[in-house]
Parts: C-alpha cells; structure tokens; sequence
C-alpha cells in the first residue's frame, strides 16, 4: 500500500455526521459566504449538506485532480480543469479531505481569500485549511463511501 500502514472506512452515515458538525462550527464563526464552491469530486457531497445546512443558493465548482494510479493512491502534479472567477472574497470553500496539502495549495493560490473547510484532514494538509472537523495520521487511507460496496466478510476463525 505504499505509505499508507492503516485504512479508515467511512460510512454515509459517519459522514453526514460529521459534515454537521463541520456546518455548526462554519455557524459559530458567524461569518457569512456569498457562494460556496465545492472541490471535486470528493468535496461534492459534503457540499451539498454545508449548503443545505447553511442555506447557501449558488454553489460552484473547483475542478483538481492530482490522484492517478491504481486506487488512486498516488499523487502527481496537480492540475487545475476548472476554477471560479474571482479572488475567493466571501467564499467558502469545502472539500472532504486535506491529504498532503498539495492540492489545497493550489486551491489557495486560486481563490486566496476564501475560507477554506474540510470534513478530514491530515497533518501534513491541516495547515492549508480554516477548519476541520476530523484529523487522522498521514499514514492512513480514508475510504469513502462512494467509494467502497458493501460485501459479506468471513468470520476470522475461518481466514488462513
């Protein structure tokens, strides 16, 4: 698996939860956002529930990519597909996860006066967001549930 020692299963549920939780931190800032953009394609989701919870009407699109490879664990140079207009004033920027920081920076470097949320982080990514909700080691791979299928698993007693 590389650098990564350890895997972390999300659920839709544990998710959803914990996207709350991002929406009433975002709530206690008493700040307020014009547009909320979304990272694709993981910040999608947690888009949705922050611009629900937060009753933000225009919701836009950061288009990065930098995972390639098998399982898409390995990061390359990060490319920018699409980007909003504007420098980021009054933006809220929402992503699922901070892994290295790589694309985050890039993120920064397009809208630099956003506020920038994530469900998960990772040390390494941490220090480029606002706000987190959930930190994990650098060595460990979040699955998500748009990622994963549920399927029946053997009982130990009966693994080699």
């Amino acid at each position: 698996m590389g650098r990564y020692e350890d895997d972390i299963y999300i659920s839709w549920d544990e998710l959803h939860r914990d996207t709350r939780r991002l929406c009433r931190e975002l709530l206690a800032s008493n700040q307020t956002w014009d547009r909320l953009v979304a990272v694709t394609r993981g910040g999608l989701i947690p888009a949705a529930i922050v611009a629900r919870e937060l009753d933000i009407r225009l919701v836009e699109t950061i288009c990065v990519v930098s995972y390639r490879g098998q399982e898409a664990q390995q990061q390359g140079e990060v490319e920018m597909l699409h980007r909003p207009e504007g420098n980021g004033d009054r933006t809220l920027l929402i992503d699922d996860l901070v892994d290295t920081g790589r694309t985050a920076r890039a993120i920064r470097a397009a809208l630099p006066k956003a506020t920038f949320a994530t469900v998960y982080a990772k040390p390494e990514g941490r220090v480029e967001t606002d706000l987190c909700i959930r930190e994990v080691p650098q060595t460990t791979w979040i699955r998500f549930p748009w990622d994963t299928a549920l399927h029946f698993a053997k009982p130990m007693v009966d693994q080699d």
